[in-house]
């Protein structure tokens, strides 16, 4: 199964950045209609398929779905949406472990809800994106943290102790700076 994103949906997704990026003012009044689309629909179960979930309070599968008929369940999701009947399901609601011990709450969203989430995504992230300064780039999907990191430590002369100073506003980098060098 290829994860890579259909010709189609980048399209719509060049075309909305853009719009964004050139007229940061605009507001999109009319996305409603892009998230039912058939295309972004099979492709946001891709992508949640892709994260091997397990099912919500429904107890429905990946599998289940599969075998009783994806383009079906898909195409009855979409007239859900579309006619402004789909509701999202309770969550179910998991203890896992948390590493120092004790226990944490994880909640499951289910397939039907976690595929509407992402079609969702896939059309609202480009709107957002425009609108990130260029230097979060840490923010941003498919962007390494590593590259951020190495930016800040080749554009910084402050070590971590002065930049703590720095960050309080107490940092008179003549006297830090000669006790702290950069690495």
């Amino acid at each position: 199964m290829s994860l890579r994103t259909p010709d189609s949906i980048r399209t719509l997704q060049r075309k909305l950045y853009d719009k964004a990026k050139t007229e940061p003012e605009f507001r999109f009044y009319l996305l409603y209609d892009k998230v039912w689309r058939a295309d972004i629909l099979s492709h946001a179960y891709d992508l949640a398929r892709a994260n091997q979930g397990a099912p919500g309070v429904d107890g429905v599968t990946f599998e289940q779905i599969e075998t009783a008929g994806l383009q079906n369940w898909l195409s009855r999701l979409g007239e859900e949406l579309r006619a402004k009947t789909y509701r999202c399901q309770a969550v179910r609601r998991v203890m896992i472990p948390k590493p120092g011990g004790g226990e944490r709450p994880l909640g499951i969203p289910t397939i039907r809800d976690r595929v509407v989430q992402t079609a969702a995504k896939l059309v609202l992230e480009p709107i957002f994106e425009a609108d990130l300064a260029l230097k979060r780039t840490w923010t941003r999907p498919r962007s390494a943290i590593g590259r951020s990191v190495a930016r800040v430590r080749r554009s910084s002369r402050c070590s971590l102790a002065s930049a703590r100073l720095h960050r309080r506003g107490r940092c008179r980098s003549e006297q830090v700076h000669r006790y702290h060098p950069a690495p």
